[in-house]
């Protein structure tokens, strides 16, 4: 398997969270070879994404930024499976012979996305995989991409502190010598990213009030279209 190559000379849809694994992932991909889309997972009700809680609005304007169409699709857990392989297989009429995904650490054998892309026919292209966690975020960074904190596990070391911080080299030493992964591979937190290469215009965000849930705090992000409108 060579998953770490799988997207070069290959055309490909990319698994979209929104946040720096999954911008990072396209970014390289896009350096080897064509994105046709982005693939964005939804709660059952359509309102949020699955992964980072982000509003459909605030996904379809990094999409449009980046230049890449937005296939979404709304499951619960139990449907998951079957909603995202459909939304592959629909890639693979529309060209796609790969997927790309964000992911770091997942297993050499009974990987899930693995097993999905199988069964859709298509390839599996992991850029990040297997890479040294803080060297992914120094990367990040250092290509120019912003991110920002939107979910923090507060029993995984996180502070409600942390939550609207942008990701920089010396946060990144911060959370180090707090113990913390840089990545967040651990759930200890999640990002939304607002600018980088790949965008050709920032996205203008609104920042809500904290909202608590047992061990976890969220900021929700809105897209702020006032600020859209003038950038247009």
């Amino acid at each position: 398997m060579d998953w770490k190559n799988g997207a070069d000379g290959q055309t490909f849809i990319a698994s979209f969270s929104g946040g720096k694994d999954s911008v990072l992932a396209l970014y390289k991909a896009m350096q080897v070879g064509e994105a046709i889309g982005l693939i964005a997972m939804l709660e059952e009700e359509g309102k949020r994404s699955r992964s980072h809680g982000m509003p459909p609005e605030l996904i379809c304007a990094q999409a449009d930024s980046i230049g890449l169409p937005l296939h979404t699709g709304a499951a619960s857990w139990a449907e998951y499976e079957s909603v995202f392989t459909g939304l592959l297989k629909q890639a693979k009429m529309l060209g796609a012979e790969a997927l790309v995904t964000g992911d770091l650490d997942v297993p050499a054998h009974g990987c899930w996305h693995d097993k999905v892309t199988k069964n859709a026919g298509l390839k599996l292209g992991m850029p990040l995989w297997e890479t040294d966690h803080a060297d992914a975020v120094r990367e990040f960074i250092d290509l120019g991409f912003v991110t920002v904190l939107v979910t923090v596990n507060l029993s995984l070391g996180m502070k409600e502190e942390d939550l609207g911080r942008v990701l920089t080299r010396a946060y990144v030493e911060e959370l180090l010598a707090r113990g913390i992964d840089p990545c967040g591979e651990g759930g200890e937190f999640h990002t939304t990213v607002i600018d980088g290469p790949l965008f050709q215009r920032p996205i203008s965000i609104r920042k809500g009030e904290i909202v608590r849930d047992g061990d976890y705090a969220f900021l929700p992000l809105e897209l702020d279209v006032a600020a859209v409108h003038r950038q247009i």
